[in-house]
C-alpha cells in the first residue's frame, strides 16, 4: 500500500536536462521528436548512458534536496517523453519513417507501423531499477500511453487505428507489469491526444488505456495537457479554459489523473466530474519562468479543495520542465513545495 502524507508533491515527468548532456537549445526549437533523435545528445554514444545516469542522480538529488514526496527520474535518458519506447517495439519500420499530423498541424516523421506491435523485452526496467535503487522515497515512472502513440504512428499495417491500438496497449501493458517489479510505486502513462484527438479518443481511447491496464496491480497515473512544449514555439500561449475529453476518464481503471491547471487558469469545479479519482493538480504555470510565490500556490491549491477531497489531491506542475532551466525549475519546485506547506497547516 503507498503510503504518502496529504497533499503529495510530485513532478509530472521531464526535469531540465543538462547543457552538457543534450543540445537543449535544438530541443526547444521543435516539437518533441517523434522517431529517435541520436544528434541531440552531445555525449558520444561509448559514454552516454553513463552520463545519463549521472544527469538522473541530479535529477533525483534535486527533488529530495527541495522535499518532492513522489520522485522521478526526469527522462534524462529520453529525447522526448514518447519516442524511446515507441520506437522500441517490433513492428516499427527500421528503414523508414511515416508522417502524422501534429497538434499544429504540421506534417512530422512518426513511426512507420509495417507489421504487428510488439514488445520484444524489458525497455525502461533498469530505469526503474535505477530510480528504485536510488531514492528512498516512493518513486514514479513514466510511459507514453496506448492511444498517444497510435496518433503518433502511421498505419501502414491495420485495418483500423483501433486495432493498431490494442496492440500498443498489450505492449505497454507488458512494460508497466516490469515497471512494478522493479519497485516503482507508481506508473504513469502519458496521454496528450486525449486533448488533442478528442473525438478518436472517444472512438477507443477508454477501451486502449484500460486493456494497457488489464491485470496491474499498483498505482497508476495518467498524464492529459494541452501541449506543454507549444508554448515554446509560440504556438500555445492560449490555451483552452476546459478539456474536450476528461469525465469519460472516470469509468476508466486509471488511479490518478494528471492535468493542467495553473497556465489555462482552469476552472476546478470540472473535477467534480471525476468523483472516483485521484486528482495530480497544475499549480506552477510553465509558460513562463517567472516563480510562483509559496502564497500564490497555496490559493491555487485552496481553490482546488472546494472540489476535491484533500485526500484525492496531489500537488504537481503543469506539466514536465524539461523547456526551463535547472535554476529555473528549482525555485518553481521550491515555492511549489512552500506552498503545499501552507495548504497543509491551513487544513489542521
Amino acid at each position: 500500500m503507498l503510503q504518502l502524507p496529504l497533499l503529495p508533491t510530485t513532478i509530472v515527468g521531464s526535469y531540465p536536462q543538462p547543457d552538457w548532456l543534450i543540445d537543449r537549445e535544438r530541443l526547444k526549437a521543435s516539437l518533441p521528436p517523434r522517431v529517435r533523435a541520436e544528434t541531440l545528445w552531445r555525449i558520444p554514444a561509448p559514454w552516454l548512458a553513463g552520463a545519463q545516469e549521472a544527469a538522473t542522480l541530479m535529477a533525483i538529488r534535486d527533488q529530495e534536496e527541495l522535499g518532492i514526496d513522489i520522485v522521478g527520474d526526469g527522462e534524462m535518458r529520453r529525447e522526448s517523453y514518447s519516442n524511446r519506447l515507441a520506437t522500441a517495439l517490433s513492428g516499427i519500420d527500421p528503414e523508414r519513417h511515416g508522417t502524422a499530423i501534429d497538434r499544429t498541424g504540421n506534417a512530422n516523421p512518426v513511426p512507420l507501423v509495417s507489421g504487428p506491435i510488439r514488445r520484444l523485452g524489458p525497455i525502461e526496467a533498469q530505469d526503474a531499477a535505477f530510480l528504485r535503487r536510488h531514492s528512498s522515497r516512493p518513486v514514479k515512472l513514466t510511459l507514453p500511453g496506448p492511444f498517444t502513440m497510435t496518433q503518433q504512428a502511421e498505419n501502414g499495417y491495420y485495418p483500423d487505428d483501433r486495432a493498431m491500438a490494442m496492440d500498443y496497449a498489450d505492449a505497454v501493458n507488458a512494460e508497466i507489469r516490469d515497471l512494478f517489479a522493479a519497485g516503482v510505486d507508481v506508473v504513469q502513462l502519458d496521454e496528450p491526444y486525449l486533448q488533442a484527438r478528442a473525438n478518436a479518443a472517444q472512438d477507443y481511447a477508454l477501451e486502449a488505456i484500460d486493456r494497457a491496464l488489464d491485470g496491474v496491480d499498483g498505482c497508476t497515473a495518467l498524464h492529459i495537457c494541452f501541449g506543454y512544449a507549444l508554448v515554446h514555439q509560440g504556438a500555445g500561449s492560449t490555451k483552452p479554459k476546459a478539456y474536450d475529453f476528461l469525465a469519460e476518464l472516470d469509468a476508466s481503471r486509471i488511479d490518478v489523473i494528471s492535468i493542467e491547471a495553473a497556465q489555462p487558469g482552469l476552472d476546478p469545479s470540472i473535477l467534480e466530474e471525476l468523483p472516483s479519482k485521484t486528482i495530480m493538480y497544475g499549480v506552477l504555470d510553465l509558460s513562463t519562468p517567472e516563480v510562483e510565490t509559496p502564497e500564490v500556490v497555496a490559493g491555487r491549491i485552496e481553490q482546488v479543495l472546494r472540489h476535491v477531497d484533500a485526500e484525492r489531491l496531489w500537488i504537481a506542475p503543469d506539466c514536465g520542465m524539461k523547456y526551463h532551466s535547472r535554476e529555473q525549475a528549482q525555485a518553481k519546485l521550491k515555492a511549489m513545495v512552500d506552498g503545499t506547506a501552507l495548504a497543509r497547516a491551513r487544513l489542521r
